[in-house]
């Protein structure tokens, strides 16, 4: 067990959270939400021992092993693979490295002969023999292929060390598991199987995570770090988020009597427990909602940006036409190659690919960002595009003194001041934040600043390239809901998978030998068994690797 009693952190004046007191118990994975800077990476080091909490104090039943993912990425570029992964258990690798180091030694004294016949027994009991097989199967289940698993690890590429560092946390069946994003980087098919992996951890896990499904998919609890307290409610992602809006609701709707309240409650929780049939967990978890005291349950302060794209004109027959297109880096790799794609008439299409640099480019492409291509396209005469770039940097590097105000309005039809202040305090910059300077903006501010401009534009069709980098949970979630209620078309990729199985009809993958194109959810594309077939064909060696 792992418990947290009275534990603050405070910085100068600003206290981050105060007065947490909460216990983790084994079988229960905790999902850590809150807005960008509540505190939740700051409450996963305090755990951890990484940071000293202002006071209180955190235990750990003795005995207990915790393990944390790390979070550099060249920590361990002098070491193979599986030394990596096997840190992860350091008691253990320090055992082992000792012995062989003695073992290797021919001058090697009695006394060291001696002490290696101790940690052989030691090494023994801890299951030491089946060290480097256990790593390699979770290297495997992660889709590290064999023939990385003793190279150093700084000749990996990134999204192959995200995976070691993730082999590296879960080794040896840690007692208490911290992982901070852990879905970061990571492709469906190895966050599918994480899912899968966690969904039957019988320990502790505590993670943060900005992946609503990921959440969905392996949360029990919800630890919620909300202005300055955090709280732990029963549920997942999801049971949190609809709790909270029917709570707020019933707090707007004041004359409902409580009983009435009351008995709402009970009956969404009945419809969310039968609706989680499907989770492996979800015998404990209606357990877990059968005891849920419903005093103890209490509003959400979080704040959602108003995202709703409303187009000013609705689209004709012809959308968009896309013919031989070809495009090449300039490093001369082949990204594009005679794509042919045609568009119909209410159709969202997530663009997939192994490599990112094909999908930014053929956006940069059908947005008039780029210019130096073969080929042609060609959108129907009703047509009017939005892009949101993944790098828009670009919108912010003028004059970096103009305040928010000046900055939309650049983008607006009506200039008047108190449209532009209504339609920034929609989009969650209030009061004084209006007169922020561009320049000094966060990652998540600027993606809402771009979303504002997007909006203004009463576009018909939108180019989403990643549109949830930056982005808290609220964000993500308006803007999901806002692509699915949008009547024109999308093309977009993301990362996120609950935006790309609730807004796509047709999944589109870049592959090196052509494209694969399925009318299909994306939740069906990734179990599909013909798709499996396509991608074996479409990547050859690359699939099975």
């Amino acid at each position: 067990m792992l418990s947290v009693n009275d534990v603050a952190v405070q910085f100068g004046k600003r206290v981050l959270f105060d007065e947490v007191n909460l216990k983790f118990v084994k079988g229960n994975c905790y999902g850590v939400i809150g807005a960008n800077g509540a505190g939740k990476s700051t409450f996963l080091k305090v755990l951890s021992g990484e940071l000293d909490g202002t006071r209180g104090s955190v235990d750990i039943t003795p005995g207990e092993r915790m393990a944390v993912l790390s979070q550099n990425h060249f920590a361990f570029d002098q070491h193979t693979v599986m030394d990596t992964v096997i840190m992860g258990h350091r008691h253990l690798y320090d055992i082992m490295k000792e012995k062989n180091a003695i073992y290797d030694n021919p001058n090697a004294t009695e006394a060291e002969s001696l002490r290696a016949a101790e940690l052989e027994g030691e090494f023994g009991e801890m299951n030491g023999w089946m060290a480097e097989s256990d790593a390699a199967e979770l290297l495997s289940n992660l889709g590290v292929h064999e023939s990385y698993h003793y190279k150093l690890v700084k000749d990996l590429d990134g999204s192959e060390r995200v995976k070691v560092l993730l082999a590296q946390a879960l080794f040896g069946a840690p007692d208490i598991l911290l992982m901070d994003e852990p879905t970061n980087d990571l492709d469906a098919e190895t966050t599918d199987w994480l899912c899968n992996f966690l969904a039957d951890y019988q320990n502790i896990v505590i993670v943060v995570s900005h992946d609503r499904h990921f959440l969905d998919m392996v949360c029990t609890n919800v630890v919620d770090v909300d202005f300055g307290k955090i709280r732990m409610f029963t549920g997942n992602y999801t049971f949190w988020y609809e709790t909270s809006q029917l709570l707020s609701r019933q707090m707007a709707d004041k004359n409902k009597k409580v009983e009435q309240k009351r008995q709402e409650m009970m009956d969404f929780i009945a419809r969310f427990s039968a609706n989680a049939s499907k989770s492996k967990q979800a015998t404990s978890r209606k357990k877990a909602l059968e005891k849920l005291n419903l005093e103890d349950m209490q509003v959400s302060n979080r704040r959602y940006p108003y995202i709703a794209f409303k187009p000013e004109r609705e689209p004709g027959d012809i959308i968009l036409e896309v013919q031989n297109l070809t495009k090449r880096n300039n490093e001369g790799e082949l990204l594009l190659k005679d794509m042919y794609l045609r568009f119909n008439k209410g159709e969202k299409i997530a663009i997939l690919s192994r490599n990112a640099q094909a999908v930014t480019a053929l956006f940069n492409i059908l947005s008039g960002e780029d210019t130096d291509f073969e080929g042609s396209f060609q959108y129907g005469q009703t047509i009017s595009p939005q892009y949101l770039p993944n790098d828009n940097s670009a919108f912010f590097s003028g004059d970096q003194d103009m305040n928010l105000i000046d900055w939309l309005r650049q983008f607006s039809k009506d200039k008047d001041e108190s449209f532009i202040r209504g339609f920034l305090g929609r989009m969650l910059f209030g009061g004084e934040e209006v007169f922020k300077r561009s320049g000094v903006l966060s990652g998540g501010e600027k993606v809402r600043c771009m979303m504002s401009k997007i909006m203004l534009a009463n576009p018909n069709f939108l180019i989403l390239d990643e549109p949830t980098n930056h982005l808290d949970l609220e964000s993500i979630t308006a803007l999901n809901n806002g692509m699915q209620e949008f009547t024109g078309n999308i093309i977009f990729t993301s990362h996120d998978y609950q935006i790309l199985d609730s807004v796509a009809n047709r999944i589109i993958e870049i592959t090196p030998k052509g494209l694969i194109d399925q009318y299909m959810s994306y939740g069906e594309y990734l179990h599909s068994e013909k798709v499996h077939k396509l991608k074996a064909e479409m990547y050859g060696d690359l699939a099975m690797a």
